[in-house]
């Protein structure tokens, strides 16, 4: 084994001395590198590729990579897009070309490679075709909206996922019992306490091993570290949450479809995830709003008006007691009637306005202020629905000639949109009768 995975020192951080020395000590990718899977082929016959790996923090892409460099022969360059520009770049690739010369493959790993603008990710592609590096790029944002396509298209992308907790009780395991420091302070946990610091970690084994840490520190010889314990520990903790990146997205994005699946637990527990994790709760306030139209819409109006009174409670109390009404609101949304018959109905008609169809106003609904204006036939025709049989001018056209027989809004069979429904099928049997003559006034 070389001297890039031998044991480090106790003056290393946990989790730098226990970086895995093989791919099976990593742990939760059996799915990319599991016995028969693409990746862990590649290196058995000795075919290592370019390639992105993306997946939250604490789940091993580091540590991947520089196995992966390991285990084909590799030299191992790495990079960090914080800290580097385009002089760092070419450096490293001029290592890399003094290295074929001699026969020996470089694997350039960018940490963070989304962070780099196109000019740098620019920078590395004619050294990935012509062979002199092997680019591995690690993120935690989505490679389809943060990586340029033509780096994309010379790099398989492999999802690493969050780490379970049996995954998360592997890698304990692994620490309690090859670190010297940790068998010294001889951790014990209670079940109870443990369970709540596994949970904690959102699949994170880096935030696990520096949890577990500092409790070796403050271990005392026979006595078990409890819940009160762990809730010290975790009392300073930052959560994982990154505004504007992909777990940003992903938590409304669970909010979202947990209120339109009428979950109101659902969507109530990922409100307080997002808060929790230092949301902007008038941001939340926006999207409730939001919401209220796209899927509830007109089969319960009351909800865009709860939202909207929320959204104000929040900029009247600010957090935390704003922070209530948001909670009301969201219960409401994914306890309300669903329908997105009014989203549909938008989205059809503004679609159908975008390809052309600008036709002009009908006649007979143009306003006539001017003497002129009723001359040339401005408003002549129109009918005063107030003043026609049960407020309604059965018959009257409203949409331009060529759309007679349009429809934009079908509203569903749920909530208020029920009356809604059954008004407008009274409405158009009217208009039938009218075409007939047998209107019964």
């Amino acid at each position: 084994m070389s001297e890039l995975f031998a044991q480090d020192t106790p003056l290393k951080p946990l989790a730098e001395r226990m970086r895995p020395i093989s791919l099976d000590d990593i742990k939760g990718q059996d799915a990319i590198i599991g016995p028969g899977k693409p990746l862990r082929k590649a290196i058995e016959q000795d075919q290592l590729h370019s390639m992105i790996l993306w997946g939250p923090p604490g789940v091993g892409k580091t540590t991947l990579a520089r196995l992966l460099a390991h285990l084909s022969g590799c030299r191992f360059e790495t990079l960090s897009a914080v800290l580097s520009g385009v002089k760092e770049i070419r450096e490293s690739v001029a290592k890399a070309q003094q290295a074929q010369m001699r026969g020996i493959k470089s694997v350039l790993f960018v940490d963070e490679v989304h962070r780099f603008n196109k000019g740098q990710q620019d920078a590395f592609l004619p050294y990935v075709e012509d062979g002199t590096i092997i680019f591995v790029g690690a993120t935690t944002e989505n490679p389809s909206f943060e990586l340029n396509n033509a780096l994309l298209s010379r790099a398989r992308v492999y999802r690493l996922a969050s780490l379970t907790a049996t995954d998360l009780d592997a890698v304990f395991q692994r620490a309690v019992q090859q670190d010297d420091t940790l068998r010294a302070a001889q951790l014990t946990i209670d079940p109870d306490a443990y369970d709540l610091l596994l949970a904690s970690c959102d699949g994170d084994a880096r935030k696990l091993l520096g949890f577990v840490e500092l409790l070796g520190d403050i271990a005392e010889p026979g006595v078990s570290i409890n819940q009160g314990h762990i809730g010290e520990l975790l009392a300073t903790r930052v959560r994982r949450f990154d505004k504007g990146g992909d777990v940003f997205y992903e938590q409304i994005s669970a909010m979202h479809k947990s209120v339109r699946g009428s979950s109101p637990d659902g969507a109530l527990y990922w409100l307080c995830r997002m808060l929790d994790g230092g949301c902007d709760p008038l941001y939340v306030a926006r999207r409730l709003v939001r919401m209220a139209s796209e899927d509830i819409g007109n089969a319960d109006p009351r909800a865009l008006e709860m939202c909207i009174n929320a959204w104000h409670a929040q900029e009247r109390l600010g957090s935390p007691e704003g922070e209530l009404s948001l909670a009301q609101a969201v219960v409401y949304l994914a306890s309300a009637p669903k329908s997105n018959a009014v989203y549909k109905a938008y989205n059809t008609c503004m679609a159908l306005v975008r390809e052309g169809q600008d036709h002009e106003v009908p006649m007979h609904l143009r306003n006539a202020p001017t003497t002129l204006m009723s001359q040339v036939g401005m408003g002549e025709g129109y009918r005063y629905a107030h003043d026609e049989p049960n407020g309604y001018a059965a018959g009257e056209q409203y949409l331009p000639e060529a759309l007679k027989d349009q429809r934009f809004y079908e509203p569903v069979d749920r909530g208020l949109e029920i009356k809604i429904g059954s008004k407008l099928d009274q409405l158009r049997q009217w208009d039938k009768d009218s075409a007939t003559k047998r209107y019964d006034k």
